[in-house]
């Protein structure tokens, strides 16, 4: 027996999970592109993301994707400063056999300019997952 650990390269979060939407609107940002200053040394949390995942840690980036809708939106780099794995427990408090999610803290390093954010969205989402599909 053994266990399934996803290795992943990219934080693909929704707003609930803890994209921060307030600050990285997309409206906004193509009105007025948003810069790094805006989120530059903040520390930000995302949390109930599916499954047992470890992501890359700094000084390595992972690149930053907020799921809209189903469709994932990129919005540029990150760095993952801290992660847990938990299991997923039940409205009881018991452990739903199989089931865990991963939790944790990153910080934002690279915000796309919007013409490169729609063309990384566009090339690097899976086949009918790109936000411009």
């Amino acid at each position: 027996m053994g266990s399934f650990i996803e290795v992943n390269d990219t934080l693909l979060i929704t707003t609930e999970q803890g994209f921060p939407s307030a600050i990285l609107n997309l409206e906004r940002h193509l009105l007025d592109p948003i810069g790094i200053d805006k989120v530059e040394g903040r520390v930000f949390q995302f949390a109930h993301k599916g499954g047992a995942r470890l992501f890359h840690l700094e000084p390595v980036r992972v690149f930053l994707v907020h799921k809209v809708g189903g469709k994932w939106l990129h919005w540029g780099k990150a760095v993952i400063i801290s992660q847990t794995i938990s299991q997923v427990n039940d409205a009881d408090g018991y452990w739903i056999v199989g089931e865990w999610e991963t939790n944790g803290l990153y910080k934002i390093i690279e915000i796309y300019e919007s013409d490169y954010q729609k063309l990384v969205t566009k090339r690097e989402s899976p086949r009918g997952c790109s936000y411009w599909d």
